[in-house]
């Protein structure tokens, strides 16, 4: 396996892993990567630093997590997710619209969670309305039993 810096068109730098230098050729000639932050597949190799072998005197790095701990991981991070949006309002389609409304002044800022479209998320990243996509699917009002 072999690691690669990438960089899209719109210079957002990812690390992807492939089986070798020629599966990454082939894969970028396919179009089968894709930037995770936008989607543009016109990928390069971004500017790697060298890998350098650690000394032998230093203390080797913690192993992956394990399933168990990945659970743990992704429980910890559904509890702090669901305790922010317990003082945030559900916007539901109208996310993108009241975010852009309140980065350009004319409502009250308030913290706000919902929907949006790829394209209404790219939108507002480039037009700089500090937005992050929630890590845990949150289920809709409307959609609770």
């Amino acid at each position: 396996m072999i690691v690669f810096d990438l960089k899209c068109s719109d210079e957002h730098v990812f690390e992807a892993w492939f089986k070798s230098s020629g599966a990454y050729e082939e894969q970028r000639a396919q179009g089968l990567i894709a930037c995770p932050f936008c989607g543009d597949v016109m990928i390069t190799k971004a500017v790697m630093a060298p890998a350098v072998a650690a000394k032998g005197n230093q203390v080797p790095e913690k192993a992956p997590l394990s399933p168990e701990g990945f659970k743990a991981a992704l429980a910890a991070i559904a509890q702090l997710q669901a305790k922010q949006l317990e003082t945030s309002t559900w916007v539901g389609d109208a996310f993108a619209e009241k975010a852009r409304s309140m980065h350009q002044g004319d409502a009250p800022e308030a913290p706000i969670h919902g929907q949006a479209t790829l394209a209404e998320a790219r939108a507002l990243v480039e037009d700089g309305v500090p937005v992050a996509p929630l890590l845990v699917p949150v289920v809709p009002p409307e959609a609770r039993n």
